[in-house]
């Protein structure tokens, strides 16, 4: 093997398909995250699906709980998933999220027949329990598979199965409701599908690339020496630097525009069916294929972002600093803008407004390259902790968001009352992306070093005591070369 072909690695390799796994990890779980708010308008809603399944008299408010469940449950592990990413590894984390979403959406139309919506609501409650653990366990295995130079692309690899999943979420739901399966099958197709994903993580997946049994020398060298990982370096204990993250400015400014994104991303996945059945006076089977064009658009945009961002660094137009604030930024308030302007709209404009929609979430698809992977670029050794502090809380907003609705949208054909919601997430969107702008930054901080803390501290095996990490000297907040 010749060094230049142990400096370079396969061009495509283990790395990319770790990230396609992760991309299938995202997209089942979001499919039984999301079809929800398809489920919900079929469920009470008969004529609109198949009438031979029972229908359920719940108010609005009732909705707005089934709604909003999941996230009370979402908010509760994220903390705990940080910790359990570092005991036990992400791949057995996003192995026991999936299969427990894989069991609740299988028993999900026998928990409502035997208990209606109170029922749905525990059920809902588990599910966000459950994926409470994705994502702290993916930032984590992403941080371990990704060299820095291929960190856009399997990140945005990874997180286009967001998109991929709310769009097949939103356009077979409604489809499946019609279907002879009617609204239950809803959740046996979503159930079946985690199970096989379950199936190809059990053998493909690796927690890094020593371990991995199908990677080559060249690609887990690649991979290692890219991010000054040394023999053993994977079995280490780093301590976590507290008082430094919470001290953190730019981790503040991350964890602001986190949170904008949350409110806006939790109104627009879980309102949009009730806005275009309501406003739009839409049928829930062209509700569902209609509701699916933005997240189609989120989708094929993410790869656009890609392209860009890899043109910038390779031309050096930009600093990543400044190419992932910018994207940002067209990425958020690009939509806050298109979202006053929808609450402007009605049933007479009904195809002005999906093309708004659809925009929308095609611009703001660049969150994920904007401010998302900023979590690896800050903190590649502590990422899954980082992620879950910030998810968790951010999440926090995902669970009022279905309640404010509740509460303002009292009427859902009302057009004034959801103008009050666009315009309040677009201020929101504004305001979190303002934040970051000013205080966030890509640079890697120092306290990401494994000997940050004072070398004691470190828990070292006996195999690592030969080699000191090299991390310290090279981290003084500069940026890592793409």
């Amino acid at each position: 093997m010749s060094s230049e072909t142990a400096d370079k690695g396969p061009i495509i390799g283990i790395r990319h398909l770790q990230a396609a796994l992760l991309f299938l990890c995202i997209c089942v779980n979001y499919i039984g995250r999301n079809n929800v708010s398809v489920a919900l308008v079929a469920m009470t809603n008969a004529a609109t699906t198949n009438p031979d399944f029972p229908e359920y008299d719940w108010t609005e408010v009732q909705k707005s709980y089934i709604l909003s469940s999941f996230y009370w449950g979402y908010v509760i592990t994220q903390f705990p998933a940080g910790f359990l990413v570092r005991r036990i590894g992400a791949k057995n984390v996003l192995m026991i999220c999936t299969v427990l979403t894989t069991v609740l959406s299988a028993l999900t139309p026998y928990f409502i027949s035997w208990g209606g919506w109170e029922a749905f609501c525990v059920l809902r409650v588990s599910v966000g329990l459950s994926q409470g653990l994705m994502f702290p366990g993916l930032l984590a295995h992403i941080a371990k598979w990704s060299p820095p130079k291929d960190r856009n692309r399997i990140g945005v690899i990874t997180y286009a199965g967001a998109a991929c999943g709310l769009l097949l979420a939103m356009a077979i739901s409604g489809l499946i409701a019609e279907g002879p399966m009617g609204w239950p099958g809803i959740y046996y197709i979503t159930a079946g599908l985690c199970g096989v994903w379950c199936i190809l993580w059990l053998v493909l997946a690796a927690d890094n690339a020593p371990s991995s049994r199908w990677i080559t020398r060249a690609e887990c060298e690649l991979i290692e020496r890219s991010m000054q990982r040394t023999d053993g370096f994977h079995a280490q204990k780093i301590p976590i630097p507290w008082r430094a993250i919470w001290t953190s400015v730019p981790f503040y400014a991350l964890l602001t525009v986190s949170a904008s994104q949350s409110w806006s991303g939790s109104t627009m996945n879980q309102q949009t069916p009730a806005y275009m059945r309501g406003v739009l006076d839409m049928d829930i089977k062209s509700n569902a294929l209609y509701s699916a064009l933005p997240y189609l658009a989120m989708w094929g945009m993410s790869f656009v972002y890609l392209i860009i961002a890899d043109l910038i660094m390779a031309k050096k137009w930009m600093t990543l600093n400044m190419m992932r604030k910018s994207l940002n930024t067209v990425s958020s308030w690009g939509p806050a803008a298109l979202l006053v302007w929808i609450g402007f709209l009605d049933k007479e404009q009904t195809t002005l407004a999906i093309a708004l929609m659809t925009i929308k979430s095609g611009i703001g698809a660049g969150d994920g390259l904007g401010s998302i992977i900023t979590v690896i670029d800050m903190s590649p050794n502590h990422a899954g902790m980082v992620m879950a502090i910030v998810n968790g809380l951010s999440t926090i907003l995902s669970l009022l968001t279905p309640l404010v609705v509740g509460v303002v949208v009292t009427d859902t054909s009302s057009r004034v009352q959801w103008q009050i919601i666009f315009g309040l997430t677009a201020a929101i969107l504004f305001v979190g992306n303002l934040v970051y702008i000013i205080w966030g930054s890509t640079d890697l901080q120092r306290w990401d070093a494994v000997d940050f803390l004072k070398p004691r501290d470190v828990e070292r095996s006996p195999t690592e005591l030969k080699s000191s990490s090299k991390q310290a000297k090279d981290v003084p907040s500069k940026q890592l070369e793409y």
